[in-house]
């Protein structure tokens, strides 16, 4: 089904000025879909007589005003070609008369977002009145696919819906990697963490949802680079292109527990059996991605010590070799 009308009416307050004239919405907050046709309507009430003489009316829409005078939306050159008014028959009684309005807007822009008001003209002097305050109108383009349930590894249960909420019940169309799939509000099925998906309102297919998809590729980083030493602190981060944001779980490599969650992992004190494999797992509603391991080097203080202290006495065992050779040939020079 083309849509061709979305709308949606949020509330009906009436807006009255005294018991003689009143102007009253249908709506005082209307959403819309860009590039679509928004109808936005009004009754008005004004006295069929005043003084014995006949009322006569003038009816226009204006969001902007020149000089404090309402400039007439059909005179506007944003609007022009785009914009249609139509009024109902009036019923009138002995002191007054009811019409409803329609004001009809087409090919919407997100600039159409404005206050549109509606105003009414006498004969009379100062028989003018404005319906005040007016309807506020909303441009979008913004659709969005949404997780209503858990999703498992192999199986998507996703809901399409717009950002407003649209009147005349719209159909929804699907799209796995830009070509269409199937139609309907929801979208269950076999999904792969290689896919996109994205949706859009039906007749409004180049009004995509921003695409959703599994994680790519995480990546693992660790703070400090290079060999740890016991005792001291280490950071691992994970992070990967997802949509719906990722979350993060970390693992040692053979062992099959969660060692911790969130994107990033800080060891405190770190010891030489902690040290080793370690690798992310990135999800969300659609799928998981691993990463590839990432190795945690661990120095021991007492390995560093015993390293330390071997060093120094390969050093004095060479200076002492070297400082007796030199006595040597001393004596040997002298004699």
């Amino acid at each position: 089904m083309n849509l061709r009308f979305l709308a949606f009416l949020l509330s009906v307050p009436a807006l009255r000025g005294n018991d003689d004239w009143t102007v009253t919405y249908t709506s005082r907050n209307v959403c819309a879909l860009r590039g679509s046709t928004v109808i936005i309507n009004c009754t008005y009430k004004y006295p069929y007589k005043i003084r014995n003489i006949f009322t006569t009316v003038k009816t226009l829409w204006f969001i902007k005003e020149d000089s404090k005078q309402p400039v007439d939306l059909e005179h506007d050159a944003d609007y022009t070609g785009r914009v249609e008014y139509s009024c109902g028959k009036k019923n009138c009684s002995w002191t007054s008369c009811n019409v409803m309005c329609t004001l009809r807007i087409k090919d919407l822009t997100q600039r159409d977002s404005a206050e549109y008001k509606f105003r009414l003209i006498t004969n009379k002097p100062g028989g003018e009145y404005t319906g005040n305050p007016g309807v506020t109108l909303s441009v979008t383009d913004q659709v969005k696919v949404s997780f209503p349930s858990s999703t498992d590894p192999t199986l998507a249960h996703m809901q399409c819906h717009s950002m407003c909420s649209l009147a005349g019940g719209p159909t929804y169309t699907w799209f796995r990697n830009e070509q269409y799939v199937e139609q309907g509000m929801y979208y269950r099925g076999n999904i792969s963490s290689e896919d996109k998906y994205s949706c859009a309102v039906e007749g409004y297919e180049h009004l995509h949802s921003p695409l959703v998809y599994a994680p790519k590729n995480p990546s693992v980083t660790v703070s400090p680079t290079g060999e740890i030493e016991e005792g001291s602190s280490v950071t691992l981060s994970c992070s990967s292109d997802a949509n719906p944001a990722a979350n993060y779980t970390w693992f040692k490599e053979h062992e099959a527990s969660v060692v911790e969650s969130g994107q990033n992992y800080t060891i405190t004190e770190i010891t030489s059996e902690l040290g080793g494999n370690y690798y992310c797992r990135a999800h969300n509603a659609i799928g998981c991605h691993n990463s590839t391991f990432l190795y945690i080097a661990v120095t021991s203080t007492s390995s560093s010590s015993t390293s330390s202290s071997q060093t120094t006495a390969v050093a004095l065992g060479t200076f002492g070799v070297l400082l007796t050779t030199i006595l040597i040939l001393a004596v040997l020079w002298m004699r």
